[in-house]
């Protein structure tokens, strides 16, 4: 793949209402959009920098710019991996450099990466942190949803999810504390969750601060996020944690992201695909490792009021596979 040309943009897109979790609130979105072309194609990828790891708009657009030479010099998936560190902007030039694959060649991107022929997923939709009240009408309104994720991590979360259950009777619910608890918390709440139906709670402590949680009973199933990046991560996390969230963000892509859903697989850990909250060509790439994958999460275009142009068929919360003039 040499002499490409590199563009790449920040974009913006409004939020449907506003995206809460413990950490603040957003009406919009800022993504980085990058674009290789080889003259007669253009390969596309999305990443979404997050402050949590340091990362900021104008950061990894500059990484992303620091590796143009390279680029034009033949630069590939394979050495990217060594070249620039797990996160968002090795997402987006390795997501770019599938899709820029795929056309070239007339092959899906699934076919290239060795995966099974995707097909339609139930995806989690997330509900905001917000007032117990509040979040009971959004899940009343959500009800036919099979899956409900749940944005908690502040006092009154008991109460919270009292009042999703009465909204929600029947959905599978399962929690997001964005580490917002203590390990007290999480002894004295997660039996009364497990009673009202929670199947799974992501990231209850800080990652500094999760190794009690292999000293515990886990009763309600633990779900690592911000503890797990990509397979480096795998053997801080070992004995602590039972399903890791795998987000391309967070691996550097799609390349990596395979190689930590089959090393998770085969240490005895579920699967949990998440997403950072994107538009529609973010989720393409995860959408096809989300195959298998015992809880998905890709419903970022679904919180969004304004997507790409070319986006994701949503039928409620069942995601059909995308066409391949969004990627891959």
């Amino acid at each position: 793949m040499s002499g490409l040309s590199l563009r790449v943009t920040e974009d913006r897109f409004p939020v449907d209402g506003a995206f809460t979790i413990s950490r603040g609130s957003r009406t919009e979105i800022r993504v980085v959009t990058v674009e290789l072309q080889d003259g007669d194609h253009v390969g596309r990828g999305e990443c979404v920098p997050y402050a949590r790891y340091g990362e900021s708009i104008e950061g990894v657009i500059d990484l992303i710019r620091s590796l143009e030479s390279d680029l034009r010099n033949g630069l590939d998936r394979t050495v990217l991996q060594s070249r620039m560190p797990a996160g968002a902007a090795r997402c987006g030039i390795d997501c770019a450099l599938w899709d820029l694959e795929s056309k070239q060649t007339g092959t899906p991107a699934w076919q290239l990466a060795g995966l099974e022929a995707p097909a339609a997923l139930n995806t989690a939709f997330t509900l905001s942190l917000a007032a117990p009240e509040a979040m009971r009408q959004a899940a009343a309104k959500n009800a036919h949803r099979p899956l409900l994720k749940i944005k908690l991590g502040s006092d009154g979360d008991l109460a919270r999810i009292e009042a999703v259950r009465a909204g929600a009777p029947h959905a599978t619910l399962i929690v997001d504390a964005n580490e917002g608890w203590t390990i007290e918390q999480y002894l004295d709440l997660a039996p009364r969750l497990v009673d009202l139906g929670v199947a799974l709670i992501e990231q209850p402590l800080p990652d500094h601060a999760d190794g009690v949680l292999a000293d515990v009973e886990r009763v309600l199933p633990v779900c690592a996020d911000e503890s797990c990046h990509d397979r480096h991560s795998l053997d801080a996390i070992r004995g602590k944690y039972d399903v890791i969230n795998i987000k391309i963000d967070k691996t550097g892509g799609l390349t990596e992201a395979i190689a930590l859903k089959n090393a998770a697989l085969a240490a005895g850990l579920d699967i949990m695909v998440g997403c950072m909250l994107g538009t529609s060509l973010a989720m393409a790439p995860a959408f096809l490792l989300a195959q298998g994958a015992r809880y998905v999460d890709l419903d970022g275009p679904l919180l969004l009021a304004k997507d790409r142009p070319v986006r994701f068929d949503y039928d409620g919360s069942l995601m059909h596979p995308p066409s391949r003039a969004l990627w891959g």
